[in-house]
Protein backbone atom coordinates (compact mmCIF):
# COMPACT_ATOMS: atom_id res chain seq x y z
CA UNK A 1 0.00 0.00 0.00
CA UNK A 2 1.24 3.48 -0.91
CA UNK A 3 0.86 6.34 1.55
CA UNK A 4 1.30 10.10 1.13
CA UNK A 5 1.56 11.91 4.47
CA UNK A 6 1.49 15.71 4.74
CA UNK A 7 2.27 17.19 8.17
CA UNK A 8 2.04 20.86 9.20
CA UNK A 9 2.87 22.06 5.67
CA UNK A 10 3.62 25.76 5.28
CA UNK A 11 4.24 27.13 1.77
CA UNK A 12 4.97 30.64 0.50
CA UNK A 13 5.08 32.31 -2.89
CA UNK A 14 7.48 35.24 -2.63
CA UNK A 15 6.69 36.98 0.64
CA UNK A 16 3.12 35.66 0.86
CA UNK A 17 2.33 32.55 2.91
CA UNK A 18 -0.35 30.44 1.21
CA UNK A 19 -0.41 27.13 3.09
CA UNK A 20 -0.45 27.56 6.85
CA UNK A 21 -0.14 24.22 8.58
CA UNK A 22 -1.89 21.71 6.32
CA UNK A 23 -2.27 18.07 7.40
CA UNK A 24 -3.52 15.25 5.18
CA UNK A 25 -2.90 11.53 4.60
CA UNK A 26 -3.85 9.72 1.38
CA UNK A 27 -3.50 5.96 0.89
CA UNK A 28 -3.89 3.78 -2.16
CA UNK A 29 -7.47 2.71 -2.70
CA UNK A 30 -8.81 5.99 -1.26
CA UNK A 31 -10.44 8.91 -3.04
CA UNK A 32 -10.17 12.27 -1.26
CA UNK A 33 -11.78 15.52 -2.35
CA UNK A 34 -10.59 18.97 -1.30
CA UNK A 35 -13.06 21.83 -1.67
CA UNK A 36 -12.77 25.49 -0.81
CA UNK A 37 -13.21 29.05 -2.09
CA UNK A 38 -10.75 30.69 -4.50
CA UNK A 39 -7.45 31.68 -2.91
CA UNK A 40 -7.47 29.11 -0.12
CA UNK A 41 -4.40 27.25 -1.44
CA UNK A 42 -5.88 24.23 -3.20
CA UNK A 43 -3.78 24.51 -6.37
CA UNK A 44 -0.78 25.60 -4.29
CA UNK A 45 -0.99 22.26 -2.52
CA UNK A 46 -1.04 20.38 -5.85
CA UNK A 47 1.96 22.23 -7.28
CA UNK A 48 3.91 21.96 -4.04
CA UNK A 49 3.41 18.20 -3.94
CA UNK A 50 4.80 17.91 -7.47
CA UNK A 51 7.80 20.18 -6.80
CA UNK A 52 7.03 23.42 -8.65
CA UNK A 53 10.06 25.66 -7.94
CA UNK A 54 8.00 28.83 -7.32
CA UNK A 55 6.38 27.31 -4.23
CA UNK A 56 8.70 27.47 -1.23
CA UNK A 57 8.16 25.12 1.69
CA UNK A 58 8.98 26.99 4.89
CA UNK A 59 7.91 24.34 7.41
CA UNK A 60 6.43 20.87 7.68
CA UNK A 61 7.09 17.61 5.87
CA UNK A 62 5.72 15.47 3.07
CA UNK A 63 6.61 11.79 2.87
CA UNK A 64 5.64 9.25 0.25
CA UNK A 65 6.07 5.63 1.30
CA UNK A 66 8.44 6.84 3.99
CA UNK A 67 10.62 8.97 1.71
CA UNK A 68 10.95 12.75 2.08
CA UNK A 69 9.81 14.04 -1.31
CA UNK A 70 10.48 17.71 -0.51
CA UNK A 71 14.15 17.12 -1.30
CA UNK A 72 13.31 15.59 -4.71
CA UNK A 73 12.96 17.19 -8.14
CA UNK A 74 9.62 16.98 -9.94
CA UNK A 75 10.74 14.13 -12.22
CA UNK A 76 11.92 12.11 -9.21
CA UNK A 77 8.52 12.51 -7.56
CA UNK A 78 6.84 11.39 -10.76
CA UNK A 79 8.99 8.28 -11.02
CA UNK A 80 8.22 7.51 -7.38
CA UNK A 81 4.53 7.30 -8.31
CA UNK A 82 2.99 10.79 -8.03
CA UNK A 83 0.92 12.23 -10.89
CA UNK A 84 -0.65 15.64 -11.45
CA UNK A 85 -3.48 16.33 -13.90
CA UNK A 86 -3.28 20.06 -14.58
CA UNK A 87 -6.16 22.50 -14.40
CA UNK A 88 -4.97 24.09 -17.67
CA UNK A 89 -2.92 21.57 -19.71
CA UNK A 90 -0.60 23.24 -22.21
CA UNK A 91 -0.51 22.50 -25.94
CA UNK A 92 2.59 20.93 -27.48
CA UNK A 93 2.32 21.42 -31.26
CA UNK A 94 4.29 18.92 -33.32
CA UNK A 95 4.30 16.20 -30.64
CA UNK A 96 1.58 13.58 -30.96
CA UNK A 97 -0.20 12.12 -27.95
CA UNK A 98 1.35 8.74 -28.74
CA UNK A 99 4.92 10.07 -29.04
CA UNK A 100 4.54 12.06 -25.84
CA UNK A 101 3.36 9.02 -23.90
CA UNK A 102 6.07 6.74 -25.29
CA UNK A 103 8.74 9.32 -24.41
CA UNK A 104 7.37 9.63 -20.86
CA UNK A 105 7.32 5.87 -20.36
CA UNK A 106 10.84 5.46 -21.74
CA UNK A 107 12.17 8.30 -19.57
CA UNK A 108 10.89 6.49 -16.48
CA UNK A 109 12.37 3.19 -17.57
CA UNK A 110 15.79 4.68 -18.35
CA UNK A 111 15.88 6.54 -15.03
CA UNK A 112 15.61 3.17 -13.31
CA UNK A 113 18.02 1.46 -15.70
CA UNK A 114 20.23 3.54 -18.04
CA UNK A 115 20.74 0.44 -20.19
CA UNK A 116 17.01 0.05 -20.82
CA UNK A 117 16.27 0.51 -24.53
CA UNK A 118 12.70 1.55 -23.87
CA UNK A 119 9.37 -0.03 -24.64
CA UNK A 120 9.23 -1.56 -28.11
CA UNK A 121 6.91 0.01 -30.66
CA UNK A 122 4.70 -3.12 -30.92
CA UNK A 123 4.40 -3.38 -27.12
CA UNK A 124 3.66 0.32 -26.82
CA UNK A 125 0.98 0.20 -29.50
CA UNK A 126 -0.67 -2.77 -27.81
CA UNK A 127 -0.62 -1.02 -24.41
CA UNK A 128 -1.94 2.25 -25.84
CA UNK A 129 -4.74 0.48 -27.69
CA UNK A 130 -5.78 -1.31 -24.50
CA UNK A 131 -5.78 1.91 -22.44
CA UNK A 132 -7.73 3.87 -25.06
CA UNK A 133 -10.32 1.12 -25.34
CA UNK A 134 -10.58 1.02 -21.56
CA UNK A 135 -11.25 4.77 -21.55
CA UNK A 136 -13.56 4.54 -24.61
CA UNK A 137 -11.33 6.82 -26.70
CA UNK A 138 -11.18 6.83 -30.49
CA UNK A 139 -7.89 5.50 -31.85
CA UNK A 140 -7.37 8.65 -33.95
CA UNK A 141 -6.82 10.63 -30.73
CA UNK A 142 -3.32 9.15 -30.39
CA UNK A 143 -2.16 10.73 -33.65
CA UNK A 144 -3.18 14.29 -32.77
CA UNK A 145 -0.72 16.88 -31.45
CA UNK A 146 -0.95 17.00 -27.66
CA UNK A 147 -3.64 19.50 -26.56
CA UNK A 148 -3.21 21.45 -29.84
CA UNK A 149 -6.70 22.54 -30.83
CA UNK A 150 -8.23 20.25 -28.20
CA UNK A 151 -11.50 21.16 -26.55
CA UNK A 152 -11.52 21.46 -22.76
CA UNK A 153 -12.90 17.95 -22.47
CA UNK A 154 -10.31 16.51 -24.86
CA UNK A 155 -7.48 18.08 -22.86
CA UNK A 156 -8.74 16.51 -19.67
CA UNK A 157 -9.22 13.13 -21.38
CA UNK A 158 -5.60 13.32 -22.55
CA UNK A 159 -4.58 13.82 -18.91
CA UNK A 160 -6.55 10.74 -17.87
CA UNK A 161 -4.92 8.74 -20.69
CA UNK A 162 -1.51 9.80 -19.36
CA UNK A 163 -2.56 8.61 -15.92
CA UNK A 164 -3.62 5.26 -17.39
CA UNK A 165 -0.32 4.81 -19.25
CA UNK A 166 1.98 5.89 -16.40
CA UNK A 167 0.07 4.01 -13.67
CA UNK A 168 0.85 6.27 -10.68
CA UNK A 169 0.27 5.27 -7.06
CA UNK A 170 -1.21 8.68 -6.11
CA UNK A 171 -2.97 10.92 -8.66
CA UNK A 172 -3.74 14.59 -7.97
CA UNK A 173 -6.52 16.06 -10.12
CA UNK A 174 -6.34 19.86 -9.94
CA UNK A 175 -9.83 21.18 -10.80
CA UNK A 176 -10.14 18.67 -13.62
CA UNK A 177 -13.78 19.78 -14.01
CA UNK A 178 -12.74 23.35 -14.89
CA UNK A 179 -14.25 24.47 -18.19
CA UNK A 180 -16.11 21.21 -18.87
CA UNK A 181 -19.72 20.91 -20.00
CA UNK A 182 -21.83 18.20 -18.43
CA UNK A 183 -21.12 15.60 -21.15
CA UNK A 184 -17.35 16.13 -21.00
CA UNK A 185 -17.49 16.03 -17.20
CA UNK A 186 -19.24 12.68 -17.29
CA UNK A 187 -16.76 11.22 -19.79
CA UNK A 188 -13.71 12.36 -17.83
CA UNK A 189 -15.20 11.15 -14.56
CA UNK A 190 -15.91 7.75 -16.06
CA UNK A 191 -12.24 7.56 -17.03
CA UNK A 192 -11.13 8.31 -13.48
CA UNK A 193 -13.57 5.77 -12.07
CA UNK A 194 -12.33 3.14 -14.51
CA UNK A 195 -8.75 3.60 -13.30
CA UNK A 196 -9.63 3.77 -9.60
CA UNK A 197 -8.92 0.71 -7.49
CA UNK A 198 -6.86 -0.71 -4.64
CA UNK A 199 -3.53 0.35 -6.20
CA UNK A 200 -4.44 4.00 -6.83
CA UNK A 201 -5.05 6.83 -4.40
CA UNK A 202 -6.77 9.94 -5.78
CA UNK A 203 -6.89 13.53 -4.57
CA UNK A 204 -9.61 15.52 -6.35
CA UNK A 205 -9.39 19.31 -6.02
CA UNK A 206 -12.63 21.02 -6.99
CA UNK A 207 -14.96 23.94 -6.30
CA UNK A 208 -18.14 22.10 -7.12
CA UNK A 209 -20.26 19.23 -5.86
CA UNK A 210 -21.22 18.34 -9.45
CA UNK A 211 -17.90 16.55 -10.05
CA UNK A 212 -18.44 14.50 -6.91
CA UNK A 213 -21.72 13.26 -8.31
CA UNK A 214 -19.57 11.22 -10.71
CA UNK A 215 -16.30 10.64 -8.85
CA UNK A 216 -17.37 9.33 -5.44
CA UNK A 217 -14.90 10.25 -2.66
CA UNK A 218 -14.79 8.47 0.67
CA UNK A 219 -13.28 11.57 2.28
CA UNK A 220 -14.16 15.25 1.75
CA UNK A 221 -12.03 18.08 3.16
CA UNK A 222 -12.68 21.83 3.28
CA UNK A 223 -9.75 24.22 2.91
CA UNK A 224 -9.88 27.69 4.38
CA UNK A 225 -7.04 30.15 4.91
CA UNK A 226 -4.35 27.71 3.80
CA UNK A 227 -5.28 24.68 5.86
CA UNK A 228 -7.87 21.94 6.13
CA UNK A 229 -10.48 23.06 8.62
CA UNK A 230 -13.15 20.39 8.26
CA UNK A 231 -13.15 16.75 7.14
CA UNK A 232 -15.95 14.26 6.68
CA UNK A 233 -17.65 11.94 4.25
CA UNK A 234 -19.59 12.64 1.03
CA UNK A 235 -22.38 14.35 3.00
CA UNK A 236 -19.99 17.22 3.75
CA UNK A 237 -19.89 18.14 0.04
CA UNK A 238 -23.68 18.07 -0.13
CA UNK A 239 -23.84 20.35 2.91
CA UNK A 240 -21.50 22.81 1.15
CA UNK A 241 -23.69 22.74 -1.95
CA UNK A 242 -26.71 23.70 0.17
CA UNK A 243 -25.12 26.13 2.63
CA UNK A 244 -22.04 27.57 0.89
CA UNK A 245 -18.90 28.46 2.86
CA UNK A 246 -20.21 31.12 5.24
CA UNK A 247 -20.77 28.63 8.06
CA UNK A 248 -17.16 27.48 7.70
CA UNK A 249 -15.84 31.05 7.87
CA UNK A 250 -17.95 31.80 10.93
CA UNK A 251 -16.76 28.64 12.64
CA UNK A 252 -13.04 28.94 11.97
CA UNK A 253 -12.06 32.56 11.26
CA UNK A 254 -10.83 33.08 14.82
CA UNK A 255 -8.78 29.87 15.08
CA UNK A 256 -4.99 30.42 14.92
CA UNK A 257 -3.31 29.32 11.69
CA UNK A 258 -1.64 25.92 11.92
CA UNK A 259 -3.90 24.60 14.68
CA UNK A 260 -5.33 21.13 13.87
CA UNK A 261 -9.00 21.60 13.01
CA UNK A 262 -10.08 18.56 11.01
CA UNK A 263 -12.82 16.61 12.71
Amino acid sequence: MSELIIKNLHVSIGEKEILKGLNLTIRSGEIHAIMGPNGTGKSTLAYTLMGHPNYIVTAGEVTFNGENILEMEADERSRLGLFLAFQYPVAIPGVTVANFLRSAINARRRAKNPEDKGISIPDFRKMLKEKMELLKMDASFAGRYLNDGFSGGEKKRAEILQMAALKPAIAILDETDSGLDIDALRIVSEGVNTLSGPDLGVLVITHYQRLLNYIKPQFVHIMMNGRIVESGGPDLALHLEEQGYDWVREKYDDVPAGQELAS
